[in-house]
């Protein structure tokens, strides 16, 4: 590891005002089986150590993956240099921190960590041989384990210095299932760092049922439909919308929600958050990238606009604090979360007189257009007339604008889950969307 403190003393020494790094150390444990046997098995560790340095009011770069002192003068010359071609009007800023930091409690799992590495391959064959024995109509099935630990650390020349480390893990596959006129897929994922909240058996049969449950799927007429959107299609729309909170893209007009703060841009079920302390996310961390701490916060509460999301630059522009989301050099949420509400997704189901649930949505992020909100997508799931799922439905097209779909939520699932983007969710009823089928 380099010697921080003499980078810091010869950055001083040659003009540099200040100076931060920002150490970012990642190990990622893979593993795939494909037809019963070990199809991949990959440690893979990666280290960055980003370094920023103010001169005459700029801010110098330099990112780098080899961490020796011998590149101290180096990487100091390079922030000079650096700094000197910078053009930008926004202020360089180097934090002193914050009077308190949120621990992290339970966020990094010992007993994850320390499982020997037999017992996640072994899962994962189990899961797989689950898999295959679930159903003759299955004919490919891909089925993988991921674990991560990330470790973060931040100090500076203003006396800041921050640690952070978190894990977790996730459980899944994906199946190809044919009849003889059809052939449909199915996917799923569990997200945690407990080893023994993986059920392979639930797990499996939930992946193999959502596929043969779409065999002989088609269109429908079009029209307007009651829709339920399921937890996971909620999760993947969202994640094309989710830039539309940064403060930044509010500033360049790459927003929806610019000028809408305090207005109401959803129904009263709707509270969506950023949770940076939420359990089991490997994304979950005290601070930021800047060294801000880190904070819960609900963007949306019951509706209204409460917030945008911000780093030191956006906030100083905007005359209020830093939210802590200064992320890998943009601003991002750390864990955005759409709560839960009372009822059960069936509950929701029988509600619907005539409707579609849609289990998956497609191109989402070539779909959705953050500035005017309005999405076009293609969709799959089911019919449901009078309360009852009925047949599977595909190639059909859901169309709207999002803040509308906001607000014409009227219930909320309690069947949250962290979807595969990091996103978590629930499943939802909107009133009335258009889809397009035949």
């Amino acid at each position: 590891m380099m010697n921080i403190d003499k980078l810091f003393e010869k950055a001083l020494a040659k003009g540099l005002s200040d100076v931060q790094v920002y150490l970012n150390n990642s190990t990622q444990l893979s593993i795939e089986v494909f037809a019963g046997e070990l199809d991949k098995y990959e440690i893979a560790d990666t280290s960055s150590l980003t370094i920023r340095g103010v001169l005459n009011g700029k801010m110098g770069t330099y990112v780098t993956e080899v961490m020796d002192d011998s590149l101290i003068d180096g990487i100091v010359d390079h922030l000079i240099e650096n700094a000197k071609v910078i053009d930008s009007l926004d202020d360089a800023i180097i934090y002193a921190g914050d009077k308190f930091y949120q621990p992290l409690e339970g966020l990094f799992n010992e007993e994850l960590a320390n499982k020997p590495v037999a017992e996640k391959i072994e899962s994962v064959k189990q899961l797989d041989k689950l898999f295959h024995e679930s159903d003759s109509r299955l004919t490919i099935a891909e089925t993988m384990y991921s674990e991560t630990t990330r470790s973060m650390m931040i100090q500076n020349t203003k006396g800041l210095k921050l640690y952070n480390k978190v894990n977790s893990a996730y459980l899944g596959g994906s199946v190809i299932v044919k009849d003889d006129k059809d052939q449909r897929t199915g996917f799923d994922i569990e997200i945690t760092n407990e080893f023994s909240d993986f059920n392979p058996e639930k797990l499996a049969k939930e992946i193999v049922d959502s596929a043969t449950e779409k065999l002989g799927a088609g269109p429908i007429a079009s029209g307007p439909y009651e829709i339920v959107f399921d937890r996971g299609a909620l999760a993947t729309l969202l994640s094309a919308f989710s830039n539309i909170f940064s403060a930044d893209a509010v500033h360049k007009g790459f927003s929806l929600l610019r000028g809408k703060l305090n207005e109401e841009v959803g129904s009263k079920l709707v509270t969506i958050v950023d949770d940076p302390f939420m359990k089991k996310s490997s994304s979950s961390r005290s601070f930021d990238d800047e060294g801000v701490a880190t904070k819960y916060k609900e963007l949306i509460s019951a509706g209204v606009l409460k917030t945008y999301l911000h780093n030191l630059v956006t906030a100083k522009k905007d005359g209020v604090e830093s939210t802590g989301n200064g992320l890998r050099g943009n601003i991002a949420a750390v864990n955005l979360k759409f709560l839960p509400g009372e009822s059960s997704l069936d509950d929701i189901l029988a509600t619907v007189k005539h409707g579609v649930y849609i289990t998956d949505v497609q191109g989402a992020h070539a779909g959705a257009n953050p500035v005017s909100g309005d999405f076009s997508l293609q969709a799959s799931g089911f019919v449901v007339n009078d309360g009852k799922k009925a047949d599977p439905v595909a190639l059909i097209t859901v169309a709207g604008n999002f803040i509308a779909m906001l607000k014409d939520i009227t219930m909320v699932a309690n069947d949250l889950k962290m979807s595969y983007y990091g996103i978590t969710c629930p499943s939802v009823k909107v009133k009335s969307m258009a889809v397009a089928g035949k």
